[in-house]
């Protein structure tokens, strides 16, 4: 028997490398989809019921969006005032201003929704300089309402 010898060439060796790297990415491939350690799915056991509660999420929002006077919140001289429209009567309004520091979430807290003639403040104090999200969540007369906002402080 007559053995040929392979001869090695730039050729040889780019066919190699790729079906090295192929033979890589299949067994990566395998190995993730058949290890029970790597099953991440996408969808939650009851997607149902999370739909549905951020359905609520949307609907909500969209009430807030659809008031005809708008919730207005600004920076002042000694915190953050935020300003309800006049049709909430502060008895009838129930809820929670939730703020949230991306950078540090030792920073968050959440306070009751109290206002009085219209106007809620936080005082100075409670903030650090920097960006912040401010969620409010309250509900008037059986009705939900949500409201979101970036800020920098």
């Amino acid at each position: 028997m007559i053995m040929k010898t392979i001869k090695w060439n730039w050729g040889t060796g780019i066919i190699l490398a790729i079906l090295s790297f192929i033979s890589f990415i299949l067994y990566f491939v395998i190995t993730m989809s058949t290890n029970k350690n790597y099953s991440h799915d996408l969808v939650t056991d009851d997607y149902y019921a999370k739909e549905m509660m951020y359905q609520n999420e949307i609907d909500a929002e969209t009430n807030s969006q659809n008031l005809v006077e708008k919730i207005d919140s600004k920076k002042v001289f000694n915190g953050w005032q935020i300003t309800f429209p006049k049709e909430f009567e502060p008895t009838k309004t129930k809820g929670i201003i939730a703020f949230y520091r991306p950078s540090n979430q030792q920073l968050d807290f959440e306070i009751p929704l109290a206002f009085v003639d219209t106007k809620m403040h936080i005082p100075h104090k409670r903030f650090v300089g920097g960006r912040w999200n401010i969620t409010i969540q309250w509900t008037y007369e059986g009705k939900s309402y949500l409201y979101k906002q970036k800020i920098v402080y």
